[in-house]
């Protein structure tokens, strides 16, 4: 939030609890007005994220987007959906507490998008186990799947779900996803059999027809050239819909079934389900001349026999059971079409939940889950011309997760408030309670009459079921009918409705239908029918039978586990807001908007928080942005924090009742209060930017005086090592001014080392052996200069390479100070180890060999092989063939880690033919291996040592990866991102060796 704050002006604010007149509800959509035209299309309330649909793509969902809200203060930067993610990601992680994302908002509002999102955030940014990538991709793709057959077009939006979903998605303790599990609530079955005008079926059926395979389609008796063919696709009117759009989405769903985990033969089964749910709506019935039900229709009837094992007189007649006695007793023409209708509903119900079980086994996972965020994305409020029984379920949803978010919200600040030793004050707001109790209450409630006239014997209908709730809740404040208005409302309400006054407003339900959708019954026959094709299935496809009857009680029952559920985590909340009903991006309707903004409680939810304190913020965010204003905090404060703050307001002078310091934040009551501090921090800011001008002056200047301090002591250290090899080499010549330091030192600690080991007792005879150049020389110099002028030469190479090693090497490399007291060697490797046929190629020209291991560039398979540094370039040897030839001209340099593991790697000109790429490489004398070839190729300044991960190039323009990282164990293996992950030991550091102490050692 404090990054847009200097911005409020030209884009209102970022979080509405900044708002002056908070009350005002044409202020609250003003806000939001003005930062929908600038796509500013996200706001805070607090934590609450309040998101308007675009409608259109906006280029803030990149990677580097999830990036820059990964692990940053929820207010620190701009609001965003990635930023409630990670806030609820690092409480899973650092509080060990589940969380809960609400997501609401009306059907087109961008619900499920968001879902996908937040979805997206923790499957692309969360730690990654080595066996969860294919839980990753199975958690994006259920969504395809379920939206195909769960989602459908609707006059408010072309993907509407019409379904309710909560997801869990499950965390091991490195908080990695390892699996979910996704409970779905009250299924749209009617619009199976009825859509209305303008509207289309599920998704599913015209995919299936637009690009099902011409064979299967064949097998299903389908026909793919006209949806408006069958009888269940025409009820809407619906115009043709993009066969484009169709075939698109059914590729990705296709997709997504193999990702899931389906075989073909159990989508084939799930097809032949979708096929006999079409069929059954093209089964036509008619009257004989005795009044008897048949059916008139013959093809479709057959499919539905085959595909789908429904017995002919199934659909005909019923199942009748008198008196302990089975009859079979024949359906009128109204009762067998509504027979066929409740077996189609019935038939794609249980599909739609076989579907969500199998894709709860796909995300299933047999590590013990640590901790999980809960996604529920469920249908908002919905009010429309003609509501019925389905808008009363979605609406008393809507009741109760509004109940659940004010108490949940009020609870959430008491416990701020109390945690931090601030008072709570009482708020007074609207308790729904009230119509919760007036739909769910035992024996009282709507549902439960709705039950009792379902169950009751005689001719219950749906007009006897409006006299009954006129007669038990008749006078309540909440409820009324035509029959109990008065005046205005009288006119208002139709003979057959009834009339709630919700906390979102006033929604009348017409009647008609609500005890046949609520009895949802089937004949006896049906159901065995069901059972039957449970049976005929057997394994590929299996059905769960959900008793049937009250579907309103059903759907008050789970809704009451979903709370449950949602009580035990700590939540967060996305509110969705579609800007205008024509899908138009840049348009705001604000009538639309105002609707939306007082059934979604947002008005409310912000005067609960501005009750107290608009703004908060720990202390230490505070002095940090703040802290430029005074004197006393300004550059570092070195106190407690809570005193810094303190300071702080009291130079700015803040009244006493504008604000209230807490056991770790600081609350401010008016945003008043907090745009005059921002706007004096504005007017520091040039001021700030001298003094640290001048700061990065100073800086500048001193590290540059340290540079030259660091170079001198280098010069100094080159000087003496100079001086102390060249002493070395001629320690045993007369003394001269090229070995007189090093004698000088030799004599200075050899007394230092008699001073230190002085004898215990005048009897002690013992003494230490003085060094060469403290003794008598008893043979003549030219004895020793014939058997020593060999060893005299290797050593001064060897030393040579030792200080090119140090300069290289010393407090770069962790193995380094274990190298130093081993002497270089000529070679690793003798004549007879190298093959007789690659001797013969080469020549004498071998000044270094050495065994190394290469891994190969793509799929870093380790190779045993030789390296030989020649005169002219560097060999790589396998048995009797020279696998790579690499001129000392042509090498660009030479890679290595800062860790003690002996890989390297040989970088060559990707354009040269020559090559096949980089060479990848590992040996025991790294050290010494690499420090030879860098003399030799002259390519001291050209070795690169890498904290972190070193990059090579493949043949043909390709780039691989080297992550090192220290662990538990020494580890090289291949990970999933095609990388090599190089895992050393933890080396334990000796104390440093200094130049001298290296030299002697050799």
């Amino acid at each position: 939030m404090e990054s847009g704050l200097s911005a409020r002006d030209r884009v209102g604010v970022q979080d509405f609890l900044l708002l002056d007149n908070y009350t005002s509800e044409a202020a609250f959509i003003e806000n939001l007005r003005r930062r929908y035209k600038e796509n500013l299309i996200y706001t805070y309330i607090g934590s609450v994220l309040v998101s308007v649909n675009p409608y259109r793509e906006l280029e803030i969902y990149s990677k580097q987007h999830m990036e820059r809200y990964r692990g940053v203060n929820f207010y620190e930067i701009s609001p965003h959906i990635y930023a409630l993610a990670d806030n609820s990601y690092r409480a899973v992680r650092t509080e060990r507490k589940d969380q809960c994302i609400l997501i609401s908002g009306e059907s087109g509002a961008g619900k499920t998008e968001a879902s996908k999102k937040v979805l997206q955030y923790y499957t692309t940014m969360c730690p990654t186990r080595n066996n969860t990538q294919s839980i990753r991709e199975r958690l994006l793709q259920s969504t395809p799947v379920l939206e195909a057959f769960g989602n459908a077009k609707t006059l408010r939006n072309d993907n509407s779900s019409r379904f309710g979903k909560y997801m869990d998605v499950q965390f091991d303790y490195k908080g990695a996803p390892i699996g979910g599990h996704i409970l779905n609530y009250l299924l749209e079955k009617s619009r199976v059999v009825h859509q209305n005008h303008g509207e289309r079926n599920f998704h599913i059926f015209y995919q299936l027809l637009e690009s099902g395979d011409g064979a299967l389609l064949k097998r299903l008796g389908l026909d793919r050239t006209n949806p408006q063919q069958y009888h269940y696709l025409v009820k809407g009117n619906c115009p043709r819909v993009s066969s484009i759009s169709d075939k698109n989405s059914w590729k990705v769903v296709s997709k997504a079934f193999t990702v899931i985990g389906f075989n073909e033969e159990e989508v084939e089964e799930l097809l032949k389900v979708v096929a006999s749910v079409l069929h059954l709506g093209n089964t036509q019935f008619g009257e004989d001349e005795y009044g008897e039900t048949h059916l008139t229709t013959e093809m479709p009837i057959k499919y539905v026999s085959e595909v789908s094992y429904i017995p002919v007189l199934s659909l005909t007649h019923k199942k009748i059971v008198a008196k302990g006695e089975e009859m079979i007793g024949p359906l009128s023409l109204e009762q067998a079409v509504s027979a066929r209708d409740a077996l189609a509903k019935a038939i794609y119900g249980r599909t739609f939940t076989w579907l969500v079980q199998k894709i709860n086994q796909s995300l299933a996972f047999q590590v013990k889950c640590s901790s999980v965020i809960g996604l529920l994305d469920i249908y908002g409020f919905e009010v429309f011309q003609n509501n019925s029984f389905e808008q009363f379920c979605i609406n008393y949803c809507n009741e109760k997760l509004q109940q659940l978010f004010i108490e949940l919200t009020l609870k959430s600040e008491q416990e701020e408030y109390e945690a931090e030793g601030i008072g709570w004050e009482t708020v007074e707001y609207f308790n729904n309670k009230i119509i919760c109790d007036l739909v769910e209450e035992k024996f009282k409630g709507i549902i439960a009459i709705l039950d009792e006239e379902c169950l009751r014997p005689g001719d219950a209908c749906d007009l006897t079921f409006l006299e009954k709730l006129e007669d038990r809740l008749g006078g309540h404040a909440h409820f009324v009918t035509h029959k109990l208005a008065n005046g205005k409302i009288r006119k208002a309400v139709g003979r057959e409705e009834f009339r709630l006054l919700h906390y979102a407003g006033e929604v009348n339900y017409n009647i008609n239908g609500f005890l046949d959708k609520n009895n949802d019954l089937l004949y006896r026959n049906l159901k065995e029918v069901i059972m039957m094709m449970i049976v005929r299935r057997q394994s590929n496809f299996r059905f769960t039978l959900l008793s049937c009857g009250q579907a309103a009680t059903q759907f008050k029952l789970s809704l009451a586990k979903l709370m449950d559920i949602l009580m035990s985590k700590q939540p967060s909340y996305i509110r969705c807001i579609k800007p205008n009903d024509a899908k138009q991006p840049g348009r705001f309707e604000e009538v639309l908007v105002r609707h939306q903004v007082k059934y979604l409680g947002l008005m409310e939810n912000l005067r609960v928080r501005r009750a107290g304190f608009a703004y908060r913020r720990s202390f230490e965010a505070f002095l940090q942005r703040y802290k430029p204003l005074c004197p006393d905090t300004w550059p570092n404060w070195q106190g407690k924090l809570s005193d810094g703050v303190s300071t702080l307001v009291k130079h700015l002078d803040y009244k006493a009742e504008e604000y209230k310091l807490g056991r770790s934040k600081i609350f401010i009551r008016f945003p008043k209060t907090l745009f005059l501090t921002e706007d004096a921090l504005e007017l520091k800011k040039p001021t700030i930017g001298e003094r640290e001008k001048r700061l990065i002056m100073i800086q500048s200047w001193w590290r540059g005086v340290k540079g030259r301090r660091r170079a001198k002591r280098r010069r100094q250290a080159a000087d003496t090592i100079r001086n102390l090899i060249k002493g070395f080499i001629l320690r045993n010549e007369p003394r001269c001014p090229d070995n007189e330091y090093f004698l000088d030192h030799v004599r200075f600690s050899f007394l230092m080392t008699i001073k230190r080991n002085l004898p215990k007792s005048v009897l002690d005879r013992t003494w230490p052996r003085p060094p060469p150049s403290l003794t008598e020389v008893t043979h003549p110099h030219t004895t020793y200069t014939h058997i020593h002028v060999l060893t005299l030469e290797r050593s001064q190479s060897s030393l040579e390479q030792k200080v090119v090693a140090s300069g290289i090497f010393r407090g770069q490399k962790d193995n380094y100070p274990q190298s130093v007291p081993r002497l270089f060697v000529g070679t690793r490797l003798e004549n007879e180890e190298i093959n007789l046929k690659v001797r013969q190629t080469l020549g004498t020209d071998n000044k270094y060999g050495v065994v190394v291991t290469k891994y190969d560039r793509h799929g870093f398979r380790a190779r045993p092989r030789q390296l030989l540094l020649m005169g002219s370039g560097v060999i790589l040897v396998q048995e009797s063939k020279i696998k790579q030839r690499i001129d000392y001209s042509s090498l660009l340099g030479i890679s290595v880690s800062s860790l003690s593991d002996g890989f390297f790697i040989l970088h060559v000109p990707p354009a040269d033919s020559k090559q096949k790429g980089d060479l990848v490489l590992q040996c025991d004398h790294v050290i010494e291996a690499v420090t030879k070839l860098a003399v030799m190729a002259d390519k001291i300044h050209s070795v690169n040592i890498s904290q972190d991960s070193i990059k090579f190039a493949i043949a043909r323009g390709k780039e691989g990866v080297i992550d090192f990282t220290y662990g538990a164990e020494l580890r090289v293996v291949k990970t999933k991102n095609g990388h090599l992950a190089v895992v050393r030991i933890i080396q334990s550091h000796t104390k440093p060796i200094n130049h001298l102490d290296k030299i002697l050692s050799l």
